[in-house]
């Protein structure tokens, strides 16, 4: 059996913009893609509201730094065939980064940690799919507005800065921008049927990467 994280912010946690609330199940990207590869496949889903790429952000009540806690799921959830980062979103809070070269820049650190760790029981490190999560787009909520200030240009350049850098270090890439929108509700986050097109879109790629 293959095992894939999926390591992510609230795109993968599920929110849903038109409640706040959770997506269901079945219309969070990862579940989606188990569902899709079948019963050879284990996908485990680890996404995290307000979660960075490698920079901290103090307003959460969980430890939101991307690059800090991957090491320890990747220990957790070892052996690993496969990760899928899909980050940057909240990169582009002016108070967290508001760069996309930033955001590409912890994209490389988090390849680094995968590349570096020491997985238990001498297992080798598993293959990396950099995934650009959609672009933002405008919005009428004055607070989300407010908190991704100047961050809808930015985030328009992570496809590009993230296909390099999956291209130099040797990693799948996947535009989720490609197949989903983000919702106007609040200008960052998914409908059910965006979330689900993420997982829909990447079957093919996974399958390509693992061999199935």
């Amino acid at each position: 059996m293959k095992t894939i994280l999926c390591y992510g912010d609230s795109l993968t946690w599920g929110y849903n913009p038109e409640g706040p609330s959770r997506h269901a199940p079945a219309d969070r990207w990862p579940d989606f893609l188990q569902a899709a590869l079948g019963e050879r496949v284990r996908v485990i889903a680890e996404g995290l509201n307000g979660r960075t790429t490698a920079f901290d952000d103090h307003l959460g009540s969980a430890d939101r730094n991307g690059a800090r806690i991957l090491p320890t799921l990747l220990t957790t959830h070892a052996p690993l065939d496969l990760i899928i980062i899909m980050l940057g979103a909240n990169d582009m809070k002016p108070f967290v980064c508001g760069q996309a070269i930033g955001a590409k820049q912890g994209m490389e650190r988090l390849v680094a940690i995968v590349r570096g760790h020491s997985y238990p029981l001498d297992e080798a490190a598993p293959e990396v799919l950099v995934v650009a999560p959609p672009p933002l787009c405008e919005t009428a909520d004055p607070d989300f507005a407010a908190m991704f200030a100047g961050g809808l240009a930015q985030s328009r350049m992570l496809a590009s800065f993230y296909a390099d850098l999956a291209d130099v270090n040797g990693c799948g890439f996947f535009d989720a921008g490609s197949v989903a929108e983000t919702s106007p509700a609040d200008g960052v986050h998914l409908d059910a049927e965006n979330t689900r097109a993420i997982g829909r879109g990447l079957e093919p790629v996974v399958r390509m990467m693992l061999g199935l």
